[in-house]
């Protein structure tokens, strides 16, 4: 049953370059105890469509790159008035990641144009008109280290290299072949610190813009594009719904920063610390359960296109856990063309919803030609699209089955190993999502859960949702130990012959 393996499986924040449904964040960041607290996250945003790079201004105004009309401008927000400004409205191009420029009351940001070009440009912060900064590189992200010295990362065939231009003189030296996206200047020092992709284990470094000298601070444990840092000294680097951190001169290992449980916090792209270090903007996307609801009103309303274009290029569709029927968007919309054609006004109703992370998992009921039929669907959702999609059809609310695992909750809840293992089949397999094994047999599994029992006082188990379909069980579970902050977890049974034969956890 409940997941009690590792505290956190680490997931890899995939790369965020696409225009994706995003929103940006604030937390105030503030102390407790000598512990850093994040409050609960506020949306300057809240706009639908691509919302991201955000940086400060001053500690009172956060700038971020905003869609409206078809296009990307910047925006500023007023922290202490929680109000929206447009900056800039360039029908000729969108602008991205903007800086304040220091000394000036100007902003840069790059400006992508309709023709094709690619450039830095400055921006007058009260009237918005521009002039170009940089004419012969394609910077694609940068980072003021004084008002005439500028740190940029610049594309250069299918890399990013990193470079120092300072403005005043007219010169440009490229420091690194191969770097990431992420520039920031590193606290109580004169230098600044990137990520560098010499290698495949890619590390933060950092670089005195002047002298070109560099160090390796520490290695990332995932491809990550993107930190920064606290005033104390300490990277932290987004992943999933995690924020990791690490004092590059203290610490030997990452540990966890922040666990966000909010669902709209989801695979966290962007982060950046204010000068006065009291507040975080972050940039994530959508709840997985508005781009599946999306794809569940396309299909209801027979929008072919709409449908699909909620799916990745690659999707993977199959029947729980791992048979496979077909892979591709381009195969799904053939599939689902023939399929609005011979079966016209289908309707799909969701009567129960579970979201957890990255997946979405739906009990629909499908009115098909007046006949009913009942499945449950398990989304996987990344980068802002459905990723995979896997079935299970069948009889709903089994008693039958849902007693079993509901013996077995009961168990748990009173810490009794015998009944709760008495539950499970000798041959009891435990599953991570969609069907990597780890473990098998009644006896590996009461070493998993005796120990944890006698020594997990006050343990308690809620059910949040409860699906039943076929001979299958997925819960939604909330999982305390004297009363504290508890955990999440979703679990799929699986019965057979009155045992629980198999568990897979959702990640």
């Amino acid at each position: 049953m409940k997941n009690i393996f590792a505290l956190v499986t680490l997931l890899s924040a995939g790369l965020l370059y696409g225009q994706l449904n995003t929103e940006v964040y604030l937390c105030t960041i503030s102390t407790t105890d000598s512990i850093l607290q994040l409050s609960k996250p506020t949306n300057i945003s809240n706009n639908k469509g691509y919302d991201n790079q955000p940086s400060f201004y001053s500690d009172n105004t956060v700038l971020f790159a905003s869609t409206r009309n078809g296009q990307t401008d910047i925006a500023s927000y007023q922290i202490d008035e929680k109000k929206m400004h447009w900056i800039t409205d360039t029908p000729i191009g969108s602008e991205y990641s903007p800086l304040k420029i220091p000394s000036k009351e100007e902003i840069s940001a790059i400006r992508l144009d309709t023709p094709g070009l690619q450039r830095l440009y400055g921006y007058d912060s009260a009237t918005g008109q521009s002039r170009v900064l940089l004419k012969n590189l394609k910077v694609g992200y940068h980072l003021w280290y004084s008002k005439d010295i500028l740190v940029a990362t610049v594309l250069v065939e299918n890399r990013m290299d990193l470079v120092v231009s300072n403005l005043k003189e007219g010169t440009t030296h490229t420091m690194q072949k191969n770097v990431g996206r992420s520039l920031h200047k590193i606290p109580n020092t004169d230098l600044i610190s990137y990520i560098s992709k010499e290698t495949d284990t890619w590390s933060i470094k950092s670089l005195q813009p002047i002298s070109g000298a560099t160090k390796e601070l520490t290695t990332l444990f995932s491809p990550i594009e993107d930190m920064c840092w606290l005033a104390d000294g300490t990277i932290l680097i987004p992943y999933g719904k995690y924020i990791a951190k690490f004092k590059y001169d203290v610490d030997k290992q990452w540990g966890i920063f922040w666990q966000f449980n909010e669902e709209e916090v989801n695979n966290i792209s962007r982060l950046k610390v204010s000068d006065s270090g009291n507040i975080l903007a972050l940039v994530a996307e959508v709840s997985p359960r508005i781009i599946v609801q999306k794809q569940v009103d396309s299909f209801n309303n027979e929008n072919l296109d709409a449908f699909v274009n909620c799916y990745a290029a690659d999707v993977l569709v199959q029947n729980f856990p791992a048979d496979s029927l077909y892979t591709g968007r381009e195969t799904m919309k053939e599939n689902y063309e023939r399929f609005f054609a011979n079966n016209p006004r289908t309707q799909v109703e969701v009567k129960k919803r579970i979201v957890y992370n990255n997946s979405v998992i739906d009990e629909e009921k499908v009115t098909q030609a007046g006949k009913v039929n009942w499945q449950a669907a398990i989304y996987e959702v990344r980068n802002g699209l459905i990723q995979s999609m896997a079935f299970i059809h069948g009889k709903r609310n089994n008693a039958a089955v849902e007693a079993v695992v509901q013996k077995q909750l009961e168990a748990y809840n009173n810490r009794d190993i015998d009944a709760f293992l008495e539950t499970y089949s000798e041959d009891v397999q435990v599953f991570r999502y969609p069907n990597k094994l780890d473990y098998e047999g009644k006896e590996k599994m009461r070493a998993q859960y005796e120990g944890f029992f006698k020594q997990a006082k006050g343990l308690h188990c809620e059910i949040k949702q409860r699906i039943v379909i076929a001979n299958k069980v997925i819960d939604e579970e909330y999982i305390t130990v004297n009363g504290a902050n508890g955990s999440s977890a979703v679990a799929i049974y699986e019965v057979n012959k009155g045992k629980i034969s198999k568990v897979t956890f959702v990640d």
